[in-house]
């Protein structure tokens, strides 16, 4: 069966198209689904839809979809320049021994020791030209990659787990299980083709031939808030011109609610299940930078300036005043880290705000979206400020049924 283009789902029974949406969600968000890891138990699910998941993931987004019994693997144009769509537990260096130990694997077999693969890894490190230094803050990043793997079930802890790699002393032996089937489909780009790393970074990125939809779609699936001064000139206008129906088919075959605003577009997903940041949120920081955008965003704020996109600039500085108030203010509302370390909280405070896309880093200045104020807030209460109401006086009694009409 082809899937019509103006609606994927056309011709399949509800309950078929329903469950077609929620795999299609599933793998959005999990782009390599196993047996045994998140959300595994929808696997069945999504073999038996495979077909009909496959052409609309080709139609809509241009990304290509392998389905087996056991795993089912959606390629997805990489992040490309995007520096906050990684994982948040790996630093550079982590991200650089995921490649490495991904090299190492290659050619290992079905099982290999844990002192083993760290030793070919850090072999694979010299090789490639990378400092190999037996620091605590070289062995966390290893072990990091390692758990990361782990994570996707690329590799299994049969004995032992792959954390002793942080000990300063002779890590604790475990024994550590390859899934080859797994390990081959981590790299969206073609190694055979890719000249060097970043030219192999490239090809991940564009895994299809450029189209103007493929690109605008991605970019509102996978962003919550698309800009039209973000866009490339033809970009800006198809979007312009296919509103209506784009709003129409991503409801349809991904759940997304758009709102379409004077700047741009934003994508809600209601159930927020595609949200791997919750904002807001309920940690210190989050609660901070909730309560820091009226301030942030006055208009009679010293900064006056707009860009093109209708972003505002505000600075380290003047994020810094707004927390210091807000942890001064209400001392008992934040934890013990936001009084004793400002300067922490006014940092994690910016990058969460550009990991939300929520802002834009541009040297000394910090460029907020308009899209900021959606998230307004609007207090319900002010516990610690609250005066209460002084208390009523008592009511001089008045004519009574027993009173005598003309007085006593």
């Amino acid at each position: 069966m082809r899937l019509s283009a103006a609606d994927p789902l056309d011709g399949l029974a509800d309950i078929d198209a329903a469950n077609v949406v929620r795999c299609a969600r599933t793998l959005l968000r999990r782009p390599l689904l196993r047996l045994g890891g998140p959300d595994g138990e929808l696997l069945p699910l999504v073999y038996r839809h495979r077909v009909v998941l496959g052409e609309m993931f080709t139609a809509m987004l241009g990304y290509r979809l392998v389905v087996e019994r056991k795993f089912a693997r959606l390629y997805k144009a990489g992040p490309g320049e995007d520096s906050t769509r990684g994982v948040q537990e790996l630093s550079p260096r982590g991200y650089a021994y995921v490649a490495l130990t991904m090299a190492a694997l290659t050619g290992t077999g079905r099982q290999v020791l844990l002192s083993r693969l760290v030793s070919d890894v850090r072999a694979a490190a010299i090789e490639a030209g990378m400092q190999v230094v037996d620091t605590i803050a070289d062995r966390r990043a290893l072990t990091a990659a390692l758990r990361h793997l782990v994570s996707l079930g690329v590799l299994t802890e049969t004995e032992g787990t792959v954390g002793s790699a942080t000990s300063s002393e002779a890590p604790a032996e475990a024994l550590i299980t390859i899934e080859t089937d797994l390990l081959g489909q981590l790299l969206a780009g073609p190694v055979s083709d890719a000249q060097d790393a970043g030219h192999l970074v490239t090809l991940a990125a564009r895994t299809a031939p450029r189209r103007v939809d493929f690109q605008v779609r991605r970019k509102i699936v996978e962003t919550p808030v698309v800009l039209y001064a973000d866009l490339a000139e033809d970009e800006r206008e198809w979007l312009l011109r296919n509103q209506r129906r784009e709003s129409y088919l991503l409801e349809r075959c991904f759940g997304l609610y758009t709102e379409t605003r004077l700047e741009g577009i934003l994508a809600a997903d209601p159930e927020e299940y595609l949200s791997d940041v919750m904002f807001p949120g309920t940690s210190t920081v989050a609660r901070i930078g909730l309560l820091a955008l009226p301030d942030l965003l006055s208009k009679d704020s010293e900064e006056s300036e707009v860009d093109s996109a209708g972003r505002s600039p505000v600075t380290a500085d003047r994020v810094r005043e707004v927390c210091e108030r807000l942890v001064t203010d209400y001392p008992a509302a934040w934890s013990r880290q936001a009084a004793e370390d400002l300067d922490g909280i006014v940092t994690e405070v910016l990058a969460l705000f550009v990991h939300m896309g929520l802002a834009v880093a541009d040297g000394e200045r910090w460029w907020l979206s308009p899209a900021a104020a959606r998230w307004w807030p609007e207090p319900d209460g002010d516990p610690e400020r609250d005066i209460p109401e002084p208390a009523p006086e008592p009511e001089v009694p008045g004519w009574s049924l027993f009173d005598e009409e003309g007085g006593a």
